[in-house]
């Protein structure tokens, strides 16, 4: 899709399926405002983030706000699905490892796919942070954003949520499996 822009009705969908979570998991966003949130997110500087937003949504990432950047006056989206999002599965980390594989390459990669939604992906701090909020990733792994002298060796990191304890591991940049994406975030 070119065109980073959503319809009105598009709009409207994506700001109650945000309302309706954001009300349902309180803990996770305490001393903020929806109607401060949603004035934000109706800001029509903010309509490219708004598509972002409904791509993180129509990939199984479930966004919502975690986190009140007084500094900047933005909000702070997670994908706060139980899982890593179900459409970003099954995908090694970066380009450069998808072409570096010879044979069964995936069909995309995590930094690629996080690109063309406007998203990054999260930070180990992150995502610890996002475990506080609740348990995630209890039967999948994501990858995270991984640093670069570790992926200038062909390494890259993910996480997961075993044993009540958030884990980081390795793993070639270039491998993949059906229960490992990623998990995103976004600045509005």
């Amino acid at each position: 899709m070119n065109n980073k822009k959503l319809s009105s009705q598009q709009c409207k969908e994506l700001l109650s399926k945000l309302k309706t979570r954001f009300e349902k998991n309180k803990g996770r966003h305490k001393n903020i405002e929806w109607a401060n949130v949603q004035a934000r997110l109706e800001a029509k500087e903010n309509s490219g983030k708004l598509w972002s937003l409904h791509e993180m949504e129509n990939t199984g990432g479930e966004p919502d706000v975690v986190v009140y950047d007084k500094k900047t006056g933005n909000y702070i989206f997670y994908d706060c699905s139980a899982e890593t999002p179900k459409d970003r599965r099954s995908i090694c980390y970066d380009g450069e490892a998808l072409q570096s594989r010879k044979e069964n390459k995936p069909k995309n990669s995590a930094v690629e796919m996080a690109a063309h939604m406007g998203i990054e992906l999260l930070t180990e701090e992150q995502y610890r942070h996002l475990q506080q909020l609740g348990n995630f990733d209890t039967k999948t792994s994501s990858w995270i954003k991984t640093p670069a002298a570790i992926r200038d060796l062909g390494g890259a990191l993910f996480c997961d949520r075993r044993y009540n304890t958030v884990f980081v591991y390795h793993n070639g940049a270039e491998s993949y499996y059906s229960v490992r994406g990623f998990r995103g975030w976004l600045s509005i």
